[in-house]
């Protein structure tokens, strides 16, 4: 059956986020408007990259740029076959430059950013800003455009006030909700250090945490929360869209959809803002 919410890229005039995959296995989401196709994080392989680029409707070749959040390889892995292929843009803090650049036998386009000063690709306005990770130089993103604004936040191990002030009035958050803490607790997988790195304040974000920063942001023009890079053993849609929902009802916020970014296959096209029409 069909996605009724679902919106093919090509027919579209308005800002969409499609998600290629989420999760420790890999990470990457496309950002187009009609005039723009920007690819945030290249953590799958490039042949996955490509086949589900090209699925979504998206020709790999015409990417606008390529945005980096930071060095793992799992937001990193298909870069360089990516770029060796085509001769892309790729956008990256000077650290994370630093951290990466090696990996390359022949160096893509660097383009740096300076985390929280603004800049354009196209139509879109893109703003960076730090976010706590154990990484270099972990960023998250903000895309405005055409009337529409997107949060985006991979890995993240807490909510900052920094954090919580960039995302005000989104119109979709994209925000990792890596773990249940009771399934964490519980888990026979994996040893002591591990769970205490998972929940430190430079690791990943729990359900609860997820939830009071959705509940923060809340407001009326908030049309969807996408949850993504969920845990396999430590956590389930079913879990972490609950915790989300309640939140928003708490807050009176029926209407936002609350949904989670596949792991293996791309999401489905959807509209950054609500009620915005296709052509």
């Amino acid at each position: 059956m069909l996605d009724p919410t679902a919106v093919h890229p090509t027919h579209t005039v308005f800002m969409q986020l499609t998600v290629l995959g989420s999760g420790s296995s890999g990470n990457a989401a496309v950002v187009s408007t009609k005039d723009t196709t920007l690819l945030v994080d290249a953590g799958l392989s490039a042949k996955q990259l490509v086949l589900r680029m090209e699925a979504a409707g998206f020709n790999p070749g015409l990417l606008d740029g390529i945005l980096v959040t930071h060095e793992h390889s799992d937001h990193t892995g298909g870069l360089e076959i990516l770029c060796k292929k085509w001769d892309l843009p790729v956008y990256a803090t000077p650290l994370t430059h630093e951290a990466i650049k090696s990996d390359f036998r022949k160096q893509p386009r660097w383009k740096l950013m300076t985390t929280g000063q603004p800049f354009e690709i196209r139509d879109v306005r893109i703003e960076c800003f730090p976010v706590p990770h154990d990484a270099v130089d972990p960023v998250g993103f903000v895309f405005e455009a055409l009337g529409a604004r997107l949060g985006l936040v991979s890995d993240i191990g807490f909510v900052t006030n920094l954090v919580r002030d960039r995302l005000q009035k989104v119109n979709t958050l994209f925000v990792e909700a890596n773990y249940d803490s009771h399934l964490l607790e519980v888990d026979t997988k994996r040893p002591w250090a591990t769970k205490q790195r998972i929940s430190s304040r430079h690791g990943h974000l729990s359900n609860t945490q997820v939830a009071e920063l959705v509940a923060h942001l809340a407001h009326d023009d908030l049309h969807q929360v996408v949850l993504g890079h969920l845990s396999e053993d430590c956590n389930s849609p079913e879990h972490a869209i609950r915790h989300v929902r309640e939140a928003l009802a708490e807050k009176g916020h029926n209407s936002v959809e609350v949904w989670c970014a596949e792991r293996k296959a791309a999401s489905p096209t959807r509209q950054v803002a609500r009620g915005l029409l296709s052509i």
